[in-house]
């Protein structure tokens, strides 16, 4: 009989958890508490930038790549130079997310939208039995993966951020997050930027293209970015603490307008008034897309981090697992769908009692995983944010010579670790 695996939680994390354990086997629920997949994916569109190339690579390697072809597949943009980071991809916000449904459904994966969980049922107090709807329909499962987030609700942005900017979460419209660690009775830690000082700003908003005069757009549509150097009365460097994306936190995005072509135009900074905004050459008439409050503020995340191990295994719990920003302060799509694909494949070997998986070292997926769970266990370790493409452990992994954007070199490695399509093994 096949095991049963609930994730829960629609972003690129539970997206790939989902897909690793069907392929390992497994009868498969999604639940998404809004009426779209991807979340912040939504609006994101960064991948391949510096070492999340190498992660794309190895991961691809390891048998866990979908998510990456498919990206590929609907990227606007391939090998973008923008200030800081190299070779990145920019795929198509508004055409991915029916695309990445439309894998899930191939996959066999059962989806449910607007199918928000607001409770766990337990068997003890280690087990999860199942999980509750707002509507009180139950979910059983072997094993769960928490992949909820740490964004939101609307009362965590007004508390620790500007107030509601009414982001792509749509918490006023769906409902806030729920953790389900949390429910479960497990201890959850918030990120501080300094002592007393709560989460952080995402690091990004959008603007619609429409509203931009032609010349932004043709540089835009042509090179996928448009870079302009900031009136000296709106350059601010203390944004740039603010931000969840510390791999963007560098002087270049104070003292610039950094704009990435995603669909809409990524603009790279948290927020910026919209008075000031029009004020600058071929924005006089800029709109923001998201959040449509982008002049004030921006959603605020890191607020409900689960304890876990380097299996991705959630600490005080036998049957759930955590991925993406649940995890711990990682920053990306890269990010979330790496972990992803490790807990739901996880999940799998946990519900047939079967040994966990550990990656390697030796490999940056696996050093990521393992190096950001021990920091993790700091107070200083929670003031930092984890990226393959930037910031702390950018450094870390060139450090290690980790960092390669040779996907030769890449698979090599990912062989030499006896990991190669481990995740597309099926268990069952």
């Amino acid at each position: 009989m096949k095991p049963k695996i609930i994730v829960i939680g629609g972003g690129w994390s539970g997206v790939a958890a989902a897909i690793a354990a069907k392929r390992a086997g497994a009868q498969v629920s999604l639940l998404e508490r809004t009426d779209m997949l991807l979340g912040a994916g939504l609006v994101g569109g960064i991948m391949r930038n510096n070492g999340r190339y190498t992660a794309a690579e190895e991961a691809i390697a390891m048998g866990g790549g979908d998510l990456f072809k498919l990206t590929d597949r609907h990227a606007r943009h391939k090998d973008v130079d923008f200030p800081g980071h190299l070779h990145a991809t920019l795929y198509d916000v508004h055409r991915v997310e029916p695309a990445v449904r439309s894998l899930l459904g191939s996959r066999g994966v059962s989806v449910h939208l607007e199918c928000r969980v607001v409770d766990v049922h337990k068997s003890g107090p280690r087990l999860i039995k199942s999980v509750i709807d707002e509507h009180t329909n139950e979910f059983s499962a072997d094993v769960f993966v928490d992949a909820t987030g740490t964004s939101g609700p609307m009362g965590n942005c007004s508390r620790f951020g500007n107030g509601c900017a009414m982001c792509v979460q749509r918490c006023p419209t769906y409902g806030p997050r729920v953790s389900i660690a949390a429910k479960a009775g497990v201890h959850e830690s918030q990120a501080t930027k300094t002592p007393g000082v709560f989460g952080a700003m995402s690091g990004s908003c959008k603007i619609a293209k429409e509203s931009l005069a032609r010349s932004v757009v043709g540089a835009l549509n042509r090179t996928g970015m448009f870079v302009a150097p900031l009136p000296a009365s709106l350059i601010s460097s203390a944004k740039l603490s603010i931000k969840a994306c510390q791999q963007y936190a560098l002087s270049e995005y104070a003292e610039h307008l950094v704009l990435l072509d995603t669909g809409h135009a990524k603009l790279m900074t948290p927020f910026l008034p919209l008075d000031s905004l029009r004020s600058i050459s071929g924005f006089q008439r800029a709109r923001y897309a998201d959040p449509y409050s982008g002049g004030r503020g921006n959603s605020v995340r890191f607020l409900a981090l689960a304890p876990r191990d380097q299996f991705l295994q959630v600490e005080g719990m036998d049957n759930l697992l955590c991925a993406g920003e649940k995890a711990g302060t990682l920053i990306g799509h890269t990010e979330a769908i790496v972990t992803g694909t490790l807990a739901g494949h996880n999940a799998v070997r946990k519900a047939l009692a079967m040994p966990l998986v550990g990656l390697s070292r030796s490999t940056a997926i696996g050093e990521f995983i393992a190096y950001t769970n021990e920091k993790m266990k700091s107070a200083e370790g929670l003031q930092q944010s984890y990226t393959f493409a930037g910031s702390v452990f950018f450094e870390h992994m060139k450090s290690k010579s980790l960092y390669t954007p040779d996907s030769l070199a890449a698979k090599t490695r990912v062989k030499q670790a006896g990991l190669d399509d481990i995740f597309s093994t099926r268990l069952t």
